[in-house]
């Protein structure tokens, strides 16, 4: 319980236990019992205009000096009340104690603690309180205490003093004035509703008296609190007639970023133009939960972020390209709902998903890396290139067996398509693509993917990353079937460092042509909070997807040497919502060619989210 009210014992002690003594001391014979009865008309109707209950308007102070004649007795002196006097002088806690030697109780200086500050203790206290019916519930109140019948009477008697949620009552902890206002109040609403049902157990004049005076020292303060409960009743009806949603949250992500290729060679050998860009990119994420445990997202995005001409997918930004100069155009990037199956399994939905990643099945195996926003500038280093080789609309199973096991299905055929009623199209008679994929998760700090995926796309593009041979049809726009694998897997040295990989193989079928083998691997380093909470330096260096192997007529000419995608950047925190990544990305030898004159391109992110 709050600190305040074992110090409100001190004096709401007095205050009740004079009140244990009303139903002998107020109950006279018979023939006093007209007199009785309006004696009892008489103070309900004070307390009426106290309590502010009364139809008219409410003058604490008129009231105060109203107080009707058959209570005007006083248990207290004549002096005036203060929080460090009445404790020494009371003749109530002398009473609570059976005139025992009280040790004096800590009494704080008045404003010695802001109001802010002491209202937020008062708020604290009504919402971890737990009303208790016996003195007995409260483990650390013992029969020997000092004011244990007092406590006993305003518990059992009362039911106006409430314990903390662990059935202590901790009496010692001291308290403000703020703090002793409230627990009068509790205690006063008591009494009001003991007179409102007309019981036997009323308050005595004396106690009507008492209260008077404390009300009266306490008036500020009880002034201060209701002033606060109407503020905040007015707000939270401004508040519930402006929502948005109830079920819905809206939050949001802007990029603003800097680019520049700073020196190299498109895939054709040619000088790539040095022109710095200010690009952007606007996402609108509308979260819907229904049930508490499920989710319908609704994604807005603009964006117009271009390709630089290397004449690859090689490089690409992590947030996004536009192919045309459509420039913030809005689309639905993402709509998908996913929904609880039991409490090891969950369901996804997908309208529209670029990516398994993005439909949310797959765990992260690149922790801080994944994000398009905060994570890895290019688009290679967010992700296995092996989870982009599908994407569209369709469906998705995530079940875990148990802590170290986990077994993802999904099933989404080409956006394009799948909304197509035409021949060659439709959910299942166009491009698709599904994905079987096991994850071990040995301890906390250690994960292993194994993925498999099985698509067909008659207008088939690849992952998006990688040479120009590893993403084309071949000739003549020849469909094309995958069989992929994967490995990945992330490994946490310590909070402040870890490791991820993988490596992946896909056999790609140019159907009545050929075939060709694509690979593609990466190591990612991570070193979260370096510098400052929130911060991220990363290291990626990896191989984009390569084909080799060809074997076959019409199909693309297999690739001759090795290129190497390095990249670093450092996400500095500027705020919670705020971050400044400055960044680089190194390509040797870029579409696999040695020829060609490697490329640097300088980045400057910023990330504004909400």
């Amino acid at each position: 319980m709050s600190n305040f009210l074992w110090n409100s014992l001190l004096i709401i002690p007095g205050v009740l236990v004079a009140t244990g003594a009303v139903s002998d001391s107020t109950i006279a014979a018979e023939n006093k019992k007209q007199n009785e009865v309006a004696q009892n008309e008489e103070i309900a109707d004070f307390w009426d205009r106290v309590s502010g209950t009364s139809s008219g308007n409410y003058n604490q102070t008129s009231i105060l000096k109203e107080v009707p004649t058959s209570i005007a007795t006083t248990a207290v002196g004549e002096a005036p009340l203060t929080a460090e006097t009445y404790l020494a002088t009371s003749v109530l806690v002398a009473d609570v104690a059976n005139s025992q030697n009280l040790p004096p109780a800590p009494v704080l200086p008045a404003n010695s603690i802001p109001i802010d500050a002491s209202l937020s203790q008062i708020d604290q206290y009504s919402n971890e309180t737990a009303q208790v019916t016996s003195v007995s519930q409260l483990s650390d109140i013992q029969p020997t205490d000092w004011a244990f019948k007092a406590l006993q009477s305003l518990v059992e008697r009362y039911g106006c003093i409430e314990g903390y949620p662990d059935r202590t009552y901790r009496g010692n902890r001291a308290m403000t004035r703020y703090e002793f206002a409230a627990g009068l109040n509790a205690c006063l609403d008591r009494i009001q509703e003991l007179i409102a049902a007309s019981t036997s157990d009323l308050p005595s004049a004396e106690d009507i008296a008492t209260i008077r005076r404390l009300q009266e020292e306490f008036a500020a303060e009880l002034v201060t609190l209701r002033g606060r409960v109407d503020a905040l009743e007015t707000r939270t009806a401004q508040l519930e007639a402006n929502q948005f949603s109830t079920t819905t949250k809206l939050n949001g992500e802007v990029i603003f970023s800097i680019a520049s290729v700073v020196d190299g060679e498109n895939a054709n050998g040619e000088e790539i133009d040095r022109v710095p860009v200010f690009a952007n990119r606007v996402r609108l994420n509308f979260d819907t939960s229904f049930t508490g445990k499920d989710l319908l997202r609704t994604r807005l995005q603009s964006s117009n972020v271009l390709r630089f001409p290397t004449g690859t997918s090689e490089g690409r930004f992590a947030y996004g390209d536009v192919s045309s100069n459509a420039a913030n155009d809005i689309i639905l990037d993402v709509l998908q709902y996913r929904f609880p199956l039991g409490s090891n399994t969950t369901a996804y939905l997908a309208a529209n998903a670029t990516d398994t990643n993005l439909l949310g099945i797959s765990p992260p195996l690149n922790p801080f890396f994944e994000d398009t926003g905060s994570g890895a500038i290019s688009r290679f280093g967010v992700r296995p290139p092996i989870n982009r080789y599908l994407g569209g609309t369709g469906a998705a199973l995530r079940h875990r067996f148990n802590n170290f096991l986990e077994l993802d299905l999904a099933y989404l055929a080409g956006s394009g398509s799948a909304a197509n009623p035409t021949d060659g199209n439709g959910l299942f008679n166009g491009s698709y693509g599904a994905l079987a994929q096991l994850i071990i998760s040995p301890s906390n700090n250690f994960k292993l993917g194994l993925t498999y995926i099985n698509a067909y796309n008659p207008n088939f593009s690849g992952t998006g990353t990688g040479s120009i041979a590893a993403n084309s049809p071949g000739i003549g726009g020849t469909s094309v079937t995958t069989n992929a694998y994967g490995l990945s897997g992330t490994l946490r040295f310590s909070p402040n460092f870890l490791l991820n990989g993988w490596a992946g193989y896909a056999n790609q079928r140019y159907l009545g042509r050929g075939d060709g083998k694509v690979w593609n691997w990466a190591v990612t380093l991570g070193f979260p909070d370096l510098g400052k909470k929130g911060n991220l330096l990363g290291i990626v260096a990896g191989m984009e997807p390569k084909l080799t192997d060809v074997s076959g007529s019409g199909v693309p000419i297999e690739d001759r040497d090795t290129s190497l995608h390095l990249e670093g950047f450092y996400r500095y925190q500027l705020t919670d919502n705020i971050s400044v990544t400055p960044g680089v990305i190194w390509l040797t030898a870029p579409n696999h060619n040695e020829a060609n004159k490697d490329i640097f391109i300088g980045v400057l992110r910023t990330v504004f989210k909400f």
